[in-house]
């Protein structure tokens, strides 16, 4: 049975990407993105913040657009189904 695995994160970039190139010249980047969710405790009445963290990895192409993304910018990432890995 196939399914669909699609995530979307609002964020805002934690440092600036980290660029590598692979032994056969593809590009990879490696960007922090967090996202924070906030809610009233309904117990106390106070306001709760809770920040998660997320490590994304941009290959190839989506790599090279990397150097337009800076520390605190605010971003929005949607991820597809790679058929090449998801077969």
């Amino acid at each position: 049975m196939a399914s669909l695995n699609r995530v979307t994160l609002i964020g805002n970039v934690g440092a600036d990407p980290e660029i590598r190139f692979m032994p056969n010249g593809d590009v990879v980047a490696h960007v922090r993105l967090a996202t924070t969710e906030s809610w009233k405790d309904k117990a106390s009445g106070e306001k709760k913040e809770l920040t998660e963290w997320h490590r994304i990895v941009f290959y190839r192409k989506l790599a090279t657009l990397s150097p337009y993304v800076r520390k605190a910018a605010s971003c929005i990432g949607r991820s597809h189904p790679d058929p090449q890995v998801d077969g």
